[in-house]
């Protein structure tokens, strides 16, 4: 995870990133839990849309709001730790 970078979106909506995984499928899958419970979050990854993984060895990263961190931060590890996620 990378603590306190700060990101701009394509629409200009500040952004930060609350994950940072090994490929676009556990970001996406990470993204897809974050919006299942009421969090709007991107994937960004420097792959060529997904055409080149090797490219993003640095790893694909979750984006959220600044005001939605905590609970993307709370959400997420919850469902590491195998807890119910909050509702």
């Amino acid at each position: 995870m990378v603590a306190g970078a700060s990101h701009e979106a394509a629409d200009d909506a500040p952004t930060v990133p609350v994950a940072v995984v090994g490929s676009r499928v556990a970001a996406e899958l990470a993204a897809g839990m974050l919006r299942t419970n009421g969090v709007p979050a991107v994937v960004s990854a420097d792959d060529a849309g997904g055409q080149q993984p090797p490219l993003a060895a640095g790893g694909v990263r979750v984006l959220v709001a600044p005001v939605d961190e905590a609970l993307a931060r709370h959400i997420l590890a919850a469902a590491d730790a195998g807890d119910d996620i909050p509702s």
